[in-house]
């Protein structure tokens, strides 16, 4: 995956910014014209949080629409029908900080389910959980902020697909990671 580089990372959360204000006013985005790389499908992550604490979060881990599209729709979703929270006011909007990650292409961790751990590098991975009928994701930098072992990460991605800690140990359930490049809206 090519990152992008720290000007397009600015483009990206102002995109996102501009997604989310117009989705709050019931509008729809029209994209505006960008670097070439807001052209490749990748799978990207908005991350809304007002205060410093989860305000919604809402992706598309796989490369399934151009990054510009991809950023649009997950602002919006995130804004909007992030089901853990109720729909983002516009009185909110200048509380609000955005996070934009970019991720590479989910892969398969290849090693036995008992070398997990060893294989999940904390700070640099994101999680995908997948198995028997489920799955969830966490981002790369969930498991920083919590001070998780890689352990406790599997664990956690266990837990979001809503499966019980320690499934990762499981023959039939498949973890994948991904790497993310991470832009923050700079508070004001």
């Amino acid at each position: 995956m090519e990152m992008l580089t720290p000007e397009e990372g600015r483009t990206a959360v102002r995109l996102a910014r501009k997604a989310i204000e117009k989705a709050v006013d019931g509008g729809r985005m029209v994209l505006p014209a960008l670097p070439p790389v807001f052209g490749e499908k990748r799978g990207v992550f908005v991350t809304i949080k007002r205060q410093g604490r989860l305000r919604g979060c809402i992706g598309l881990p796989y490369p399934i629409r151009p990054l510009g599209d991809a950023i649009v729709e997950a602002a919006a979703s995130a804004a909007l029908e992030d089901p853990r929270f109720p729909p983002v006011s516009r009185q909110e909007l200048t509380d609000l900080n955005l996070e934009v990650t970019v991720l590479s292409e989910p892969r398969p961790l290849e090693c036995p389910p008992e070398e997990r751990p060893g294989c999940v590098e904390v700070g640099k991975h994101g999680l995908i959980v997948s198995g028997l009928g489920t799955g969830g994701l966490l981002l790369p930098q969930v498991p920083t902020e919590y001070g998780w072992t890689s352990r406790e990460f599997l664990d956690q991605t266990c837990v979001k697909a809503g499966l019980r800690p320690g499934c990762w140990k499981r023959d039939d359930v498949a973890v994948q990671t991904f790497d993310g490049q991470i832009f923050e809206e700079k508070a004001v």
